[in-house]
């Protein structure tokens, strides 16, 4: 068993598979960005290296716009991780895509206000242009997809998800204008963790796990926290399926794909301008492109 972590998962507490890792370790760290939502989970399942963080902190304490995203992000590149994967709870804004059924979305839709302090990694003297026109990692998104169709999930391949700002719901009007358009899925925390996981060439996935109808569904009662919760239950033991049979094919087959050379000529910035301090914050990131720094 290889000691690298490939692959991270990150959602909430239910997902981890504690009882089935061996070499169960906390590690908290410390990143340039601040501290991540909780300590990281490393163990290995089925031999197979791997850390989860709880994105909202054990207990779900963090709200979506509270989130240190760029920490948890920068986490996972610390310890080496190359795909992270996203368990997520999301309202549908079509009849087909039912409360129960996994969703592997393809597309992303910002409709968040309150979150530019984290929404990139640059700035403060250095300016990185990254391609994002298919969000998330498609290879990773194919592996996903069939795993959980051969396992016999009820589960949709594509659809684009709108990111609003929470902790609240959508009004009707809100949730009948983000199916005008377009959008398959709401959610609350994919922006900006896909953005920040593009910037540090990390493969980036959802499974998407539909709670609700969100507010738009005439005769479905509307979307309430409880109903979320226990319909996120309910789907927890199928996350977990697809995450413990999709590990081991895709620690075989993937090994290399664009998302993990997203930066190599996405930097603009003259690299004898940016300032010292800048780039010992993002030497992680983007070290490997910039030449050496002459001493003063």
């Amino acid at each position: 068993m290889s000691d690298e972590i490939r692959f991270g998962v990150i959602g909430g507490s239910g997902v981890y598979n504690i009882e089935a890792l061996t070499d169960v370790q906390e590690v908290q760290l410390d990143t340039p960005f601040g501290k991540p939502s909780d300590a990281y989970i490393t163990g290995a399942l089925d031999g197979i290296r791997v850390a989860f963080l709880a994105r909202h902190g054990r207990g779900h304490r963090v709200t979506p716009t509270e989130l240190h995203a760029r920490a948890n992000i920068h986490g996972f590149k610390q310890l080496g991780v190359k795909y992270l994967i996203s368990i997520t709870a999301v309202g549908s804004l079509r009849d087909d895509y039912a409360p129960l059924d996994i969703v592997i979305p393809d597309q992303l839709f910002d409709r968040t206000r309150n979150r530019e302090q984290e929404y990139t990694f640059f700035g403060d003297g250095i300016v990185a242009h990254v391609s994002f026109a298919d969000p998330f990692c498609l290879d990773l998104n194919a592996l996903l997809y069939q795993t959980a169709q051969g396992l016999g999930a009820t589960v949709h391949n594509g659809g684009a998800l709108v990111v609003i700002e929470g902790p609240m719901f959508s009004t009707k009007a809100e949730s009948r204008i983000n199916r005008q358009l377009g959008c398959d899925l709401v959610g609350m925390t994919a922006i900006p963790e896909a953005k920040l996981a593009r910037e540090a060439e990390i493969g980036y996935a959802a499974i998407a796990m539909v709670t609700d109808y969100d507010a738009w569904h005439e005769t479905h009662e509307v979307v309430t926290a409880d109903m979320v919760v226990q319909n996120l239950l309910k789907n927890a033991e199928m996350g977990k399926k697809i995450l413990r049979a999709a590990l081991p094919i895709a620690n075989a087959q993937l090994h290399d794909c664009v998302c993990l050379h997203a930066l190599e000529n996405a930097i603009v910035t003259n690299p004898t301008m940016i300032p010292p301090q800048t780039r010992v914050r993002l030497d992680l990131l983007v070290g490997k492109y910039l030449p050496a720094a002459r001493d003063s």
